[in-house]
């Protein structure tokens, strides 16, 4: 009997009876309980059945206490004759007062993330044991599997209906404090926004335009407002531009300083006053940019997992990230294929939005109205299923050097998941390399 006790996972039997027993001292603690805790947490089958059901009482909003949880579990079939109405007194009786819950749900968390870590090191141990992948496939699911850990949720499991909806009531309670405020992160463009409500988390979004349209700076626009509103980290990943280049552009962007004065150096004192506020500025950001040409979405997916309240990925760009040589055309789309599945991913475990740029084909070019469509994305069968939001950059005058309106450009929202789409106006500034909203919307 003790070899067997001395096997036994951690946990708390007193701190999950405690927890129970104060969600039905005072029905005030269940709101509480709910949003820190899931069913996976509770070791002890019996608490987790009851948690369960009071999970469900609490999401059809119907009293709790020792009476009607009682009366709920016979309904639910969960009832036993001889201990369920002993087991739910003593849980009464056994924890000395409700004003503690807060610190019985950190017993239980814990106890239950060193399950979590017992078990996935047993899990990867078999894997090394049944020779079951390369090392690269077993670190990078050992990466994913004390990612999701640490952010405390559980992978590759089913979840109660129950929990669900009450992070829905969460999510939901949260945008009523907000008040009608945009649920995602603004992008700095009032009318993209609107469309798009933001970026929201999970969001796999494509930004596509022919080359040398501005589809970068757009991308840099974004990143800094996020950066510069929203506190949070922002990660950039460019395979295209390094470090430095991307700094000037996001300087020249900010401080409205000519790019062409940056590259060659002729700032006059008022430039550089400019420029001093703008680095100062940026600066206080938590951008991250990482200018490796040879990065996996693999090794993305590894960095970001540590970057302490990630709020934004952003990718320059997709067509890139193929392998060199590209191979024959099947085995090209093949590969984006992959690449986009696997973005898609990324965003839904890391929980943020990831805007990733992509070229798009000679198709557009080709047409009497070059404005992009879904079709002409470059290998546009898996990026337009995978993505939920896709933008094409167009300006009439990159393609019309006698157009009437120069350096004028739209926005397209050619997809959005989320409801309609649309059309942006803004205006390029080519000396800073950015773009600005002229808050206009117009009906596709």
């Amino acid at each position: 009997m003790d070899e067997l006790t001395a096997r036994q996972m951690p946990h708390s039997a007193e701190a999950e009876q405690a927890v129970l027993g104060s969600m039905l001292i005072d029905s005030r603690c269940v709101p509480q309980v709910i949003s820190a805790l899931r069913s996976s947490d509770f070791y002890l089958s019996v608490n987790r059945e009851i948690f369960d059901v009071i999970c469900g009482m609490f999401n059809y909003s119907k009293p709790i206490d020792a009476v009607t949880l009682l009366d709920e579990m016979k309904l639910q079939g969960v009832f036993n004759e001889h201990s369920t109405q002993n087991y739910l007194v003593e849980l009464m009786r056994v924890t000395p007062t409700s004003a503690n819950v807060g610190q019985y749900i950190a017993i239980v968390r814990d106890k239950a993330l060193l399950r979590g870590i017992a078990e996935t090191a047993a899990e990867m141990s078999a894997m090394v044991s049944e020779g079951a992948g390369s090392s690269d496939e077993m670190l990078e699911s050992a990466e994913r599997r004390i990612y999701a850990l640490r952010q405390g949720r559980n992978i590759n499991g089913l979840e109660p209906i129950s929990s669900i909806l009450s992070d829905v009531y969460k999510h939901l309670a949260e945008l009523v404090k907000n008040k009608g405020k945009l649920p995602g992160l603004s992008t700095g463009l009032s009318s993209l926004d609107d469309i798009i409500m933001g970026l929201n988390n999970s969001d796999f979004i494509i930004l596509a335009s022919r080359p040398g349209m501005g589809k970068t700076s757009l991308a840099l626009n974004i990143a800094l407002n996020v950066g510069k509103k929203s506190g949070k980290a922002v990660a950039v990943f460019s395979l295209e531009m390094s470090k430095q280049q991307l700094a000037m552009r996001l300087i020249s962007a900010d401080a409205f300083v000519d790019g062409k004065k940056l590259q060659t150096g002729l700032l006059s004192t008022d430039d550089w006053k400019k420029i001093s506020a703008s680095a100062a500025s940026i600066g206080a950001t938590k951008i991250l940019i990482d200018d490796n040409s040879t990065l996996t979405v693999s090794d993305m997916n590894a960095q970001c997992r540590r970057v302490q309240d990630l709020g934004l990925v952003v990718i320059d760009y997709l067509q890139l990230m193929t392998s060199a040589g590209g191979g024959d055309s099947e085995s090209r789309l093949q590969a984006v294929s992959e690449i986009s599945r696997m973005l898609k991913i990324m965003a839904k475990e890391l929980n943020v939005p990831v805007l990733c740029l992509s070229q798009l084909s000679r198709a557009s070019t080709q047409r009497t109205d070059k404005r992009p469509v879904l079709s002409d994305l470059r290998e546009s069968g898996s990026l337009e299923q995978d993505a939920d939001i896709v933008l094409g950059l167009y300006r009439d005058d990159y393609f019309n050097r006698e157009a009437e309106e120069h350096n004028s450009a739209e926005l397209i929202v050619m997809k959005n998941r989320h409801g309609r789409t649309g059309t942006v106006d803004l205006q390029w500034l080519p000396e800073y390399t950015t773009y600005t909203a002229l808050e206009k919307y117009a009906e596709p």
